[in-house]
């Protein structure tokens, strides 16, 4: 296997034997396949929107089947077989209906043509020799940036996916994820096409976060300011992790009246701020920290866990207590399907729960863009006063590797008359320092889950407009942690709008090669993170 999707990936190069996530190598090689697969797939899709073909089905199923191959979602090998099957299948009717509408069938990639092996066996033997999506024959900076357009893809279609459940769709966004995957076959473009490419995936991301917010918001109400309780009550207890909102909403409703309080893991934490959800009185508070200590926190959890998304780890010491839906997978973990969480529930029912109410503290939530907006007046006279003199977005993913205490110790000795705005799970290195404020104005504004970076842009846009400035002269900086493939299409999008001067870390992406780097550095003027002094004194004495 080779697999440097994520910044924890081995030695900084990429993952050989097994994944530092836990994936082992017939997984890879089975998501390799499907890459793979999908890629013959976009070929027809691409082809057929030209003649006037396309299909709804097969939209939607492209942007599930990449969200399956992104870091942590799925490592059950058993589940990979339908999907690939269901990919050439898929294949084969588009085929008929471009070759009957008289678009071209006959490409000579190998992916247009393959045909899925009988067995798991033989479908990761595939998987071994297709390898990465790739051009393998391309020089290392193409290959890099179309490592960076399939990894920021991914992103997109996970966002998509999100979207679509809550009703959300765009068909220019499916035409750009299989534009961009068909790409990979074209051995005629160059370097400035491959960037083009990459920053027009930033565009599209933009799009799709605007699409999920639009069905978050317009599902479950604009965020509100809200104290979340870190501690429990005593009773029977239900944990969801992931970020999926629709889960969460549809495990309230059902556990309504049951006696079981629901708690929220990782980046659910910011759902307590959505009314539509809040108004559940058995919605209680928030367990645990970043999804990196699951294998620390959820032995300890007295009820059922429920994975809605992304995050998951082995799960080995409680397997009995935790569930999958959506496109999570662990092979033995019970997966429910269709929002029905009966199992769920009668697994919490069955345990122990809390045996006694606790108080840890609260912290705070709820200040998405329509919060934030509406103080928006205090917050602009509290720079022009001097009371405010610089803003941080300290943003993006946690983790395990080494190096990420930079983000705590940064927001710890950012000056008092700054404020940190923050989003995604990076924030559980400092979600619970209290800053103080600047005349009622929080210190630390927590933004939400990941994708909602659209609404820190829509701030800083806002913030612009009121200045009369560019987002490049406000006095804001971008402090950026990423971990997985929804971290590079937040970063692409920041560069498609020609957002300068973000540090990124803790490490540099492994799939960027020296060239490609420089290209970021010159036109971007991106930059790895390095001491937490240097980088104050930089930003703020300029």
């Amino acid at each position: 296997m080779f697999c440097n999707q994520c910044e924890q990936t081995a030695r900084g190069t990429g993952c050989t034997a097994m994944g530092v996530c836990g994936k082992k190598p017939e997984v890879a090689a089975l998501q390799d396949l499907l890459l793979h697969a999908l890629k013959g797939l976009s070929l027809y899709a691409v082809e057929g929107r030209r003649v006037g073909v396309t299909d709804a089905g097969i939209n939607k199923f492209s942007c599930e089947a990449l969200f399956s191959t992104l870091t942590n979602v799925n490592f059950d090998p058993e589940r990979f077989l339908p999907l690939i099957n269901r990919c050439v299948e898929y294949r084969e009717s588009l085929k008929a209906k471009v070759s009957a509408a008289g678009g071209k069938v006959d490409f000579s990639d190998p992916s247009a043509s393959f045909k899925p092996a009988a067995d798991i066996a033989g479908l990761i033997k595939q998987g071994e020799q297709a390898g990465l999506v790739t051009d393998h024959e391309a020089d290392p900076d193409i290959q890099s940036l179309q490592q960076i357009l399939v990894y920021g893809i991914k992103g997109v279609a996970a966002y998509a996916d999100h979207a679509a459940i809550l009703g959300q769709q765009d068909d220019s966004v499916y035409a750009f994820v299989q534009q961009g995957m068909a790409a990979i076959a074209d051995k005629s473009l160059g370097l400035n096409d491959w960037v083009g490419l990459a920053l027009k995936c930033g565009e599209v991301n933009l799009r799709v976060m605007e699409l999920l917010d639009a069905g978050n918001t317009g599902t479950y109400g604009h965020p509100v300011p809200t104290g979340v309780p870190l501690g429990h009550k005593k009773g029977k207890c239900i944990l969801v992790s992931g970020h999926d909102l629709k889960d969460l909403a549809e495990l309230l409703k059902q556990t309504e009246g049951k006696g079981i309080y629901v708690y929220t893991h990782g980046e659910m934490l910011p759902t307590h701020g959505y009314p539509e959800l809040k108004k559940y009185k058995h919605f209680y508070g928030h367990y645990g920290t970043a999804w990196q200590n699951q294998k620390k926190e959820f032995p300890n959890f007295p009820g059922a866990i429920l994975m809605t998304t992304n995050c998951i780890q082995d799960p080995q010491a409680y397997l009995d207590n935790i569930f999958t839906t959506g496109l999570v997978g662990w092979p033995g973990a019970r997966h429910v399907k269709n929002g029905d969480f009966g199992p769920v529930i009668e697994k919490a029912l069955s345990m122990p729960g809390f045996e006694s109410d606790e108080d840890k503290g609260s912290v705070m939530v709820g200040f998405a863009r329509n919060a934030v907006m509406g103080v928006a007046g205090k917050v602009i006279d509290a720079v022009k006063s001097g009371d405010i003199k610089h803003f941080f977005l300290v943003a993006g993913c946690d983790g395990a590797k080494p190096g990420r205490n930079y983000y705590t110790e940064f927001v710890e000795k950012a000056p008092r008359d700054t404020v940190v705005l923050t989003l995604a799970c990076g924030k559980f290195r400092f979600f619970d320092k209290q800053l103080g404020d600047i005349g009622g104005i929080p210190r630390l504004l927590d933004i939400g889950q990941c994708n909602d970076a659209y609404s820190a842009i829509q701030i800083a846009v806002a913030l612009a407009n009121a200045f009369n400035c560019g987002v490049n002269e406000l006095p804001l900086s971008m402090i950026l942690s990423w971990y997985e493939q929804k971290a590079v299409a937040i970063l692409l999008t920041l560069l498609h709008l020609g957002i300068k001067n973000i540090r990124l870390g803790p490490s540099l992406p492994a799939f960027i090669t020296p060239n490609v780097l420089n290209v970021l550095v010159q036109n971007f003027n991106i930059m790895p993170i390095s001491t937490v002094e240097q980088d104050m004194a930089a930003i703020l004495n300029k």
